[in-house]
């Protein structure tokens, strides 16, 4: 008999998180279109180390065990709650509605019905979002007996969706910065600098030095592949993590960002053909990023497709309003 085990705010930690991630290098190596938004490896390493401390408490999780003993899982959901959360320039951001990240392993569908369930229980009275896939036609086809409509605003051509994007690691050319510029690495510049590029490429940022910390002690964090660009006065400019998974031997941008500032000169683009070549040289064979999809907010798909990614699948957004 298959083992649930029913998660409380405190208790999704870094072991559980773990078993989470190697539910994602199966699904990775069997059938990467079907990985959802934020339920790969890199994706729930980013997610939990950076949101832990201040979103923690408004998580529920729930994990469906193997039946072999194992420990391994054939499914797992995380619902966020309503939050709010302070930004860098003093304003709040707030989500006043549930959304849903799940993964089920591809041998396991007939699990879909029973993580809406509980979804259903962890989020009443409350609006409903989820975001499969264009492949998943399993979770799919069983939204409209849930009560979920595609969520058109959300889904439309100047939504909010994402695609998933990828490519091999060959045929790399190679990175060229403007005169003065240079890369760097977390390891070089210490964790105070590179929460610092990120809030300035991301402003307003909920992100912290606390955030930071948390993304340095998640698996599988390496900070000689959290690499930089740094301008000729010494500001760091663009920041890009990857996330290497040796078991599927694939590594994932996320996040990457560039300060204001600093757009168009092509520095985004130089630190994407340096980090493959360094996630290459660590093991990968294949390379991973998200983006936002909609075609009326081009720029980061151009840059993606830029350096010779293609899609491999987009976000159906879903919405089941309360009454």
């Amino acid at each position: 008999m298959r083992e649930t085990g029913k998660g409380t705010p405190q208790d999704l930690g870094a072991a559980q998180v773990r078993l989470m991630q190697g539910l994602a290098q199966e699904v990775t190596t069997l059938r990467p279109e079907l990985l959802e938004g934020g339920a790969t490896v890199g994706e729930l390493a980013w997610i939990f180390g950076k949101d832990r401390a201040a979103l923690g408490d408004t998580w529920r999780h729930h994990l469906w065990r193997r039946a072999d003993g194992s420990g391994r899982l054939d499914a797992w959901a995380w619902v966020y709650l309503p939050y709010t959360v302070k930004r860098s320039d003093g304003s709040t951001s707030t989500a006043n509605c549930a959304n849903l990240v799940w993964q089920v392993h591809p041998d396991h569908p007939e699990l879909l019905d029973e993580i809406l369930d509980w979804y259903a229980e962890q989020a009443a009275g409350l609006d409903r979002f989820i975001t499969p896939q264009d492949p998943d036609t399993h979770m799919l086809a069983r939204l409209p007996a849930h009560g979920y409509k595609p969520d058109a605003e959300m889904g439309g051509d100047d939504g909010d969706w994402h695609q998933w994007n990828r490519r091999p690691l060959v045929d790399l050319s190679e990175p060229a910065l403007p005169a003065g510029f240079r890369f760097r690495t977390a390891a070089e510049v210490g964790p105070a600098a590179a929460t610092r590029v990120h809030v300035d490429a991301w402003h307003p940022s909920t992100f912290t030095e606390t955030s930071m910390a948390g993304v340095q002690t998640t698996w599988p964090y390496r900070d000689d592949l959290h690499v930089l660009v740094e301008a000729p006065d010494g500001t760091l400019v663009a920041t890009a993590i990857m996330w290497f998974d040796p078991a599927s031997r694939t590594a994932e941008f996320e996040p990457v960002g560039t300060h204001r500032s600093y757009r168009r000169q092509g520095l985004g683009t130089a630190l994407l053909w340096h980090g493959m070549h360094r996630a290459r040289d660590a093991g990968a064979e294949t390379m991973l990023v998200a983006c936002v999809g909609a075609p009326a907010h081009p720029a980061a798909r151009e840059l993606y497709y830029g350096v010779g990614f293609e899609p491999l699948a987009r976000d159906v957004p879903h919405v089941r309003r309360a009454k």
